[in-house]
């Protein structure tokens, strides 16, 4: 079981209960929160342990600073750490399973940029909660490679074929005012009033009907992502063959090198 008074091991991330608010941060503001294999194993332990224990009545899920998540880190560093292997991908499967799975509301709490699969965690939640100055973007075809954690399920299921497919092949971004309006989130507050908001959200899911609460969630997530674990395995074997590209090695050079990518399909 959780432990209130203790923090998690992981860098990069915070985790901590109180009052029945388990708060799960992404707490590498310097790289807009990117995020690591050992990030995302934590996320998961976190979700895994909260489903468990009695005291979790609600998940909170954000990025300190300025941003929710960037998605995977595409420094030279993270490349070099990375290389072609595939544990950060079955990492993020694992923690978008577990946001899923988990028998307690998971609200996602947006207040700037959710890019990549930051954008898969996000809409893993149940309640997705942006501030006016967010956005969301699917970014891995400027790199080579192709939406994964789910996103290829996680965003059609909300907004469908079309505009899936211009998220995922144009890589634009989505203003918060835009992704509800498309379906993609729950709400957008005024940056302002964004925290406000964000609590009012929380206190009301406290004092609701948990057992409601989770037969709920599992009924409709039963009904609409009927996709998600195919969807992730197909995402795991397409991403496994990009990783080890000269395409993803060029855009994520090209990335870095801040021009624009010259791919070859290779």
């Amino acid at each position: 079981m959780l432990d209130s008074a203790s923090l998690t091991s992981v860098a990069g991330l915070s985790v901590t209960l109180a009052d029945g608010v388990l708060s799960v941060t992404i707490d590498r503001p310097e790289s807009l929160n990117s995020l690591t294999t050992s990030v995302l194993a934590g996320i998961a332990d976190a979700m895994e342990h909260a489903a468990t224990d009695p005291r979790v009545k609600v998940v909170r899920l954000g990025g300190a600073g300025r941003g929710f998540s960037s998605g995977a880190g595409m420094s030279a560093d993270d490349v070099a750490d990375r290389g072609p292997d595939t544990d950060i991908i079955l990492e993020a499967n694992r923690a978008v399973r577990s946001i899923v799975a988990l028998p307690r509301p998971v609200v996602a709490v947006v207040q700037g940029p959710a890019a990549g699969v930051g954008v898969s965690l996000a809409l893993a939640c149940d309640l997705v909660l942006a501030s006016e100055k967010a956005f969301f973007m699917l970014a891995f075809t400027k790199m080579g490679l192709m939406p994964d954690g789910g996103a290829s399920a996680l965003v059609a299921a909300a907004i469908g074929r079309t505009r899936a497919m211009r998220m995922a092949l144009l890589a634009e971004r989505l203003p918060a005012a835009d992704a509800l309006a498309a379906g993609l989130i729950s709400a957008v507050y005024p940056a302002d009033d964004f925290e406000a908001e964000v609590e009012k959200v929380v206190s009301g899911l406290l004092s609701g009907p948990a057992v409601a609460f989770a037969k709920t969630k599992d009924a409709i997530n039963a009904a609409t992502l009927t996709e998600l674990e195919a969807a992730l395995q197909r995402e795991l074997q397409g991403q496994s063959a990009l990783l080890k590209s000269h395409d993803f090695i060029e855009g994520a050079t090209a990335f870095q090198q801040r021009r624009t990518p010259n791919f070859t399909d290779s």
